[in-house]
């Protein structure tokens, strides 16, 4: 996955994958269709009329109905495109349950991948096919972090927006000054046979850690003092992730800290990977919300306020908000009521909604949808040339944007 990818289409795939898994058919009634870029759409409707003339000779009258009324909506929907989209289409299409069994409405989820489709592949299931979809949320660039010095290392794995400490070891090697009754050269003798050893032995972990289980694309070696340098000049680290050493840094403190400290100092060579770009965004935020006519505000009503204004450079918020907008459309008069509410709360909402009458009319029968706000953020940003960015609620930027109510924005211009 390019870490320049778009971090809204990136959260919505995530959120369409957590909602598909849960879904299951009756029968193999669930329709998985990934279509490369460059393979004709009238291939495509081609086949699936195909299918559709097969799935007549199915005998239950209920899945072979709902196989064929997917199939029909799927190519219905197919016949909108002259050609595929640049990294092609992803479409998953079924009878799902709305209330129990009987209850089945014919749903089509339409995704344009964070990646190129590579192949063609039609099936039909009791479940949709997702396991291509988080084939390509997958990072391709993984980063070995290495934090050492002679006292303690400090390994760590970075890979998008998630930094895990892999390993922290303490070296057990005895410091710099003389014991009494032993000849100094008696005493460094010892230290540095126990300086190789434990030099093996971070060598040991990171062979386990970033080759074995991660398969680093790069390193990142840094700690303070000479002890780097030592360590990578001997027979110590893999040959492999030798090779693989973008950078070697001075750094303050080494170990768990180190490794933290490492990103931080790397961000030119990490420039491209998730987590730096996060760690700027929040970064940029804290420093305009802590200083007197600072370009930032934080909450949704204000920053919808500053939206409406064209006065929003950027917007963060992070991907646990889920907060979604309802509207209730009067049946009888067609006025439309909306309301925010977090998503736990949405179904008490509704029924306050419902409960209300209209006040133009009096009806009390509505129809209620509801969107996810990034998805109303993200139009109104489009309109006034505005950014959107989603970012993890996992790490430590996560949780400093989750004091501020997990939304925030950078304005473009002081307001009085």
């Amino acid at each position: 996955m390019s870490t320049k990818a778009d971090s809204v289409k990136l959260y919505k795939v995530k959120k369409l994958i957590a909602e598909l898994a849960s879904k299951e058919g009756r029968g193999t009634e669930l329709v998985t269709l990934y279509i490369p870029p460059r393979k004709p759409i009238h291939e495509v409707i081609a086949n699936l009329r195909e299918e559709w003339g097969t799935a007549g000779n199915i005998k239950s009258d209920t899945t072979r109905n709902h196989v064929q009324d997917a199939l029909t909506r799927a190519m219905q929907r197919l016949k909108l495109y002259r050609t595929p989209p640049e990294n092609g289409l992803v479409i998953f299409c079924g009878a799902l349950p709305t209330n129990g069994p009987g209850s089945e409405v014919i749903n089509l989820y339409e995704i344009s991948p964070p990646k190129p489709v590579t192949a063609y592949l039609y099936q039909c299931d009791d479940h949709f096919h997702l396991e291509w979809l988080r084939d390509m949320l997958r990072e391709e660039k993984v980063f070995g972090i290495i934090s050492i010095d002679a006292s303690e290392a400090g390994l760590g794995i970075l890979s998008g927006d998630r930094l895990e400490i892999s390993d922290v070891m303490t070296s057990g090697v005895s410091g710099k000054t003389r014991k009494g009754g032993q000849s100094a050269r008696r005493y460094e003798r010892g230290r540095e046979m126990e300086l190789t050893y434990y030099y093996h032995r971070v060598g040991e972990h990171a062979t386990r850690a970033f080759i074995d289980n991660a398969k680093v694309t790069g390193m990142i070696v840094g700690g303070p003092g000479p002890t780097k340098e030592d360590f990578l000049k001997g027979d110590y680290l893999h040959y492999e992730l030798r090779n693989k050493v973008l950078v070697v840094l001075d750094t303050s403190y080494s170990g768990r800290e180190g490794v933290r400290e490492l990103v931080e100092k790397a961000s030119d060579t990490l420039a491209d990977v998730r987590l730096v770009e996060e760690k700027k965004l929040v970064q940029r935020f804290l420093y305009e919300v802590n200083r007197p006519g600072g370009l930032a505000v934080y909450g949704l009503p204000r920053i919808i306020d500053a939206l409406q204004k064209a006065n929003v450079e950027v917007i963060v918020v992070s991907d646990d908000l889920d907060t979604v907008k309802l509207e209730a459309k009067c049946k009888k008069c067609g006025n439309v009521k909306s309301e925010v509410a977090q998503a736990p709360a949405k179904i008490q909402e509704k029924q306050a909604m419902i409960s209300t009458p209209c006040e133009k009319c009096g009806g009390m029968e509505f129809d209620v949808t509801e969107r996810d706000i990034v998805d109303i953020l993200e139009e109104m940003a489009f309109e006034v040339s505005s950014k959107v960015e989603v970012i993890s609620s996992g790490t430590e930027e996560g949780k400093m944007l989750g004091t501020f109510g997990g939304i925030a924005a950078i304005l473009r211009y002081r307001t009085s």
